[in-house]
């Protein structure tokens, strides 16, 4: 098989990568037959030469390759006719921008295997850069903080040239005893308590959190259960949430008054209630200050993330009184960092961690004939038609 590791064309174009220039040449060791080439190009964390120094060769034209890989969604005028590609393509949630792109996969007849579907037989990502996505939304929630009271002043993660250097400058500045909230539980969270360790912040427990003091500063993560109740009364349900959250309410109020810096990392279902409301943000007893929204679902969970922010310009201020956007840290605001591509800012290290996921769970499937299904319960469409997994995509993609 000869895979091609293809160009970011989406712009601004993406610095990551599947693989490595490493990962590449021990794939070719471990897999006897595997060929790995490269598209050139100008944008990608690691260069040419490096890929080149690994033995890897750099190829313009990548058609005669069996399997495309890239990070980000393709731009229609690049897909090449037939091929298999793998990339995020975000359209298995109906995503309005990706509407033709879904349409282009099925007219070019091409097999797409989205990163994001490859789950175990449980349903499970076994793949993903969220890891990287806390680590650095956490950085950007601390940076906002400082700024914001002129306490610090901590460089942008993206002038880092990786996590080590990145964690380095954590080390040298000092916070107050300040309160913190992680949500989530997965992989984004995870992250996001690692830049936490960096800084040797204490973890407490959500009653700890509520109910004491502390002249140091401290985190605590919260799951569903901590901070959602049965509108019925019943008790709380891990199987009911997930599967009708529309019956539940949320009671995360009682921790937004006590907290002063919250790293939002938890999926959020539409159907769920939000974290707070509007005007429960507008209220004196809200005491969040800067809100790192590292999920960055636009209208979603939070309200207050009624835009995206950019790496670029990483915050604005959100005024709870007027529910307007102004400028970063301007007094009477509530500071917003909402980055749709934090694992952006660390490239080298977001690629790493990918790649190897890559190599330990999805290279033996898709060069030993898929033995396990992955690649095939991954594939949306295929010569022309959905699969039977995304035929809920019909109308979405225009079949009638």
């Amino acid at each position: 098989m000869k895979i091609g590791i293809i160009r970011e064309g989406k712009v601004p174009h993406d610095k990551r990568v599947p693989f490595t220039p490493e990962q590449c040449k021990q794939i070719m060791a471990d897999f006897p037959g595997t060929e790995i080439v490269v598209q050139p190009s100008p944008f990608r964390c690691f260069t040419d030469a490096e890929y080149q120094k690994e033995g890897i060769s750099i190829q313009e034209n990548i058609s005669d390759c069996d399997v495309l890989m890239g990070v980000k969604e393709v731009p229609i005028s690049e897909l090449i006719d037939g091929k298999q590609y793998s990339f995020f393509s975000h359209t298995i949630k109906k995503q309005a921008h990706n509407k033709k792109l879904i349409k282009a996969l099925l007219e070019k007849r091409i097999t797409m295997v989205d990163y994001e579907c490859l789950v175990d037989t449980e349903g499970n990502r076994v793949i993903g850069f969220g890891r990287y996505a806390g680590i650095v939304g956490a950085y950007n929630g601390l940076m906002g903080y400082g700024k914001m009271y002129n306490l610090f002043d901590l460089k942008p993660a993206q002038l880092s040239h990786d996590k080590k250097e990145l964690f380095e400058g954590l080390s040298k500045i000092g916070i107050p005893n300040i309160k913190i909230i992680i949500t989530g539980g997965g992989r984004v969270s995870h992250g996001a308590e690692e830049t936490m360790g960096a800084m040797n912040i204490r973890k407490v427990t959500p009653y700890e959190f509520l109910n004491y003091s502390f002249r140091e500063p401290v985190y605590t993560q919260l799951h569903s259960h901590d901070y959602h109740e049965a509108k019925d009364g019943r008790p709380f349900s891990k199987y009911d949430f997930y599967n009708h959250p529309e019956l539940f309410t949320s009671t995360f109020s009682r921790f937004a008054s006590r907290c002063d810096v919250l790293i939002h990392c938890a999926y959020w279902d539409p159907k769920a209630p939000v974290l707070f409301t509007k005007k429960q943000m507008s209220d004196p007893e809200f005491q969040i200050s800067v809100i790192a929204d590292v999920t960055c679902d636009i209208d979603g969970s939070i309200p207050s993330t009624t835009q995206p922010s950019t790496i670029d310009d990483k915050f604005y201020g959100y005024n709870p009184i007027t529910e307007s956007i102004e400028a970063a840290f301007k007094p009477g605001t509530i500071t917003v960092m909402a980055i749709d591509n934090l694992p952006c800012e660390l490239p080298r290290d977001a690629s790493d961690g990918f790649g190897k996921h890559l190599m330990e769970r999805v290279i033996p499937d898709l060069l030993n004939g898929d033995k396990s299904g992955l690649i095939h319960r991954a594939t949306i469409c295929k010569n022309g038609q959905l699969t039977s997994r995304f035929n809920y995509l019909s109308d979405y993609a225009g079949i009638s």
